[in-house]
């Protein structure tokens, strides 16, 4: 165990929430893919549980991998890397393929490996880490609006619009985070509105323009359109019978559970292994093992500000805020439509639900903020070393 530690670098607090969080997950993942084997399969669950064993052992070396890069390298890298996403959005809008009956062009299929990439979760980590680089450059400078148009607005309103014909939710979380990240690195407010009015433009423009010409995004929009009004009016219509679905399983669990692989709505509940894998938690392990899940994900953004404030930089501070707090902010809006508090969005729950690219992107942002950290206890380190005298006398 010391010779692990030894490798890894960075927030061990951190580190132990990823390994409690991808421990878990097998536990619901395995009971949960019964329905995927029973609809696509020959009945056994054994297939998707090694997928997701191989999906986490990916992550993992690609957290490992990424925690070792100085976090700084991210900045140049940010650059480079965000028309690279650009144009596999482009690919994406234009080639894309529907996954598992998945009525969305939001995955390509990697060439010459068989796998399937959803783009649009590259290109949040990207982005945020481009605006939180381009906010540091610009920190207490004196800036106009029309500076940052072209360097800040134009690349973030660009993959916006690229992602938006084919995944709402994942835009309207992305605008989210990009606008509470500006604010966070201090951009002037009185912008941050003419930026919210732009936002809101677009989206009309868009929705009217896909119900005047209906062929250019088919069935998009009026899915978005009636997932809300739905949500509001309560009309019953498959979204709805995967929240009642979801419900069921909640109430069922009670406050222990039913036990794991007990679940009954696994075998009814669409998405059971991936978009609903919360309720098939609850009703499995009950209220403790619901609220105990809550809490990793709580101590998670605990951890992430403790590693933002103690930052010894402000691209270092920026860089967390931005590719960090999304994580939990997914996790919370999964666990809310479990429960009907939100509309349907079809984000899975990091860490835990099943799927590559998310796993595989969610270990990229948490492995940039591990980078950020663990530069933090090299330079408390080499304060220690200078400074002999200080170590002596914590000692007395």
């Amino acid at each position: 165990m010391r010779a692990i530690f030894q490798h890894i670098q960075g927030d061990k607090a951190i580190w132990a929430v990823v390994g409690l969080l991808a421990l878990f997950s097998f536990l619901p993942v395995y009971s949960a893919s019964s329905n995927l084997a029973y609809l696509y399969g020959d009945g056994s669950t054994l297939p998707y549980l090694l997928k997701h064993f191989a999906h986490l052992l990916l992550g993992f070396a690609i957290l490992y991998g990424v925690h070792k890069i100085p976090y700084h390298y991210f900045r140049g890298l940010s650059i480079i890397a965000l028309p690279i996403v650009i144009i596999l959005l482009l690919i994406t809008l234009s080639e894309g393929t529907t996954v598992e009956g998945a009525n969305a062009s939001r995955w390509i299929r990697v060439p010459f490996v068989g796998v399937t990439f959803q783009t649009s979760t590259l290109a949040s980590v990207v982005l945020l880490t481009y605006v939180a680089r381009y906010l540091s450059r610009i920190k207490d400078k004196a800036i106009t609006f029309k500076e940052t148009i072209v360097p800040l607005w134009l690349p973030v309103f660009i993959v916006l619009a690229l992602i938006l014909p084919a995944n709402l939710s994942t835009t309207a979380i992305l605008f989210s985070m990009v606008v509470m990240l500006v604010f966070v690195g201090g951009y002037p407010i009185k912008y941050l509105g003419i930026i919210l009015g732009a936002g809101l433009l677009f989206l009309t423009l868009f929705i009217t323009t896909a119900k005047a010409f209906p062929t250019l995004f088919p069935n998009r929009v009026d899915t978005w359109m009636s997932r809300i009004d739905n949500f509001t009016n309560g009309e019953d219509t498959e979204a709805d019978y995967q929240i009642e679905k979801a419900k069921i399983a909640i109430a069922s669990g009670g406050v222990t559970g039913l036990g794991p692989g007990k679940s009954i709505q696994k075998n009814f509940l669409p998405q059971s292994s991936s978009d609903f894998i919360y309720a098939i938690i609850v009703e499995e392990f009950g209220i403790l093992g619901a609220l105990f899940l809550m809490s990793l994900y709580l101590f998670l953004l605990f951890r992430l500000v403790i590693v933002a404030y103690k930052a010894e930089s402000v691209f270092g501070k920026l860089l967390v805020i931005g590719v960090g707090l999304p994580i939990v902010f997914q996790a919370l809006i999964n666990m809310g439509v479990a429960v009907e508090l939100f509309p349907v969005t079809g984000k899975t729950l990091p860490l835990i639900s099943s799927g590559g690219t998310a796993i595989w992107m969610t270990c990229l942002a948490l492995g940039m903020v591990l980078s950020v950290s663990a530069k933090r206890e090299v330079v408390k380190k080499e304060e220690q070393e200078e400074n002999p005298l200080d170590i002596l006398s914590e000692a007395l």
